[in-house]
């Protein structure tokens, strides 16, 4: 056997977490609005950066791109998304939230901070330092 450490190993312990934390919210969004996960990503990435392609999400949220496909062709059967042809490049489908879509956004905005808040109450006073080590973490990531 092994002196490996599953439970301490920082990468599987960012998983759990994240899988934990990712979990936890996905209740609220789901029992509110019914979309899944990787639909609330969507939905999330177009209220912040407006039209974009699928390609475009994918590589934002970390999503493979047949899931954000999937997750858009089911946002668009809901009214929450639309899609349209790129004029510049006729390959590429542009995603851009609805009416509908903003609505949703809008009222499940307060939700996600309500559920932050209450994240990182569970911190108490090491919630600055877990964030200031996140965003080291993801900003070394953006630079490799």
């Amino acid at each position: 056997m092994s002196d490996f450490d599953l439970d301490a190993f920082l990468p599987y312990q960012l998983s759990v977490l994240s899988a934990q934390v990712s979990h936890g919210f996905s209740t609220l969004y789901k029992k509110k609005f019914g979309i899944t996960m990787p639909e609330w990503r969507v939905v999330a990435h177009l209220s912040h950066a407006g039209p974009v392609s699928v390609r475009e999400i994918q590589q934002r949220v970390a999503m493979d791109k047949s899931k954000v496909s999937r997750a858009a062709s089911r946002l668009e059967a809901a009214g929450y998304v639309s899609k349209r042809i790129n004029e510049g490049d006729r390959r590429l489908v542009e995603l851009e939230l609805t009416e509908k879509g903003h609505a949703m956004i809008n009222e499940l905005a307060p939700t996600a901070k309500e559920y932050e808040a209450r994240v990182l109450a569970t911190l108490g006073d090491h919630a600055p330092c877990f964030r200031a080590a996140l965003e080291t973490l993801l900003k070394e990531k953006a630079d490799d």
